[in-house]
């Protein structure tokens, strides 16, 4: 048995080609050197970018819908420390948890919304923007200004007082 190790042994030492002390140490550091490198390219390594911090406690009212600028109707959005979002969607106060996630995702649960009764343009424009707004998956600061994007829309954002 101890014979049939040995032979082994002798077979996988002469299966190895033999380097010269320098051949072998040069050869572990380009194992562990990208392509790039070992061809002489000094390509500069991508920096990653600072997560951006999402504004709570910002007061913002909406400038923008689905890339069409809003004037004449008045919608706002609070997100405060509670993680809390509330706001006046152009007839009805709204309140539901929203909650800024990691890589500027976004996450808005059930929307509680009241009951007032207001013209069909006002309550089509609300209805865009709260389902808009509950689609929401990504935010973004650009200009000043909050970006939220999602499946059912755009919303841009200016802070207000």
């Amino acid at each position: 048995m101890i014979r049939r190790l040995g032979l082994a042994a002798v077979l996988a030492a002469l299966a190895v080609p033999m380097l010269m002390p320098g051949e072998a140490a040069a050869q572990r550091r380009g194992s562990l050197m990208s392509p790039d490198d070992r061809a002489g390219s000094s390509a500069p390594i991508p920096t990653q970018q600072q997560e951006k911090t999402f504004p709570l406690g910002a007061s913002w009212s909406v400038v923008a819908l689905n890339g069409k600028p809003v004037q004449e109707r008045r919608a706002t959005l609070i997100v405060d420390q509670n993680l809390r979002g509330t706001g006046f969607g152009g007839c009805n106060t709204f309140s539901a948890s929203a909650y800024p996630l990691r890589q500027q995702g976004f996450a808005v649960g059930p929307i509680a919304l009241t009951k007032r009764s207001c013209d069909k343009g006002t309550l089509d424009f609300e209805r865009a923007f709260l389902m808009a707004l509950r689609a929401t998956n990504k935010w973004d600061v650009v200009n000043g200004r909050l970006v939220l994007k999602g499946g059912a829309g755009e919303l841009t954002l200016s802070r207000s007082l």
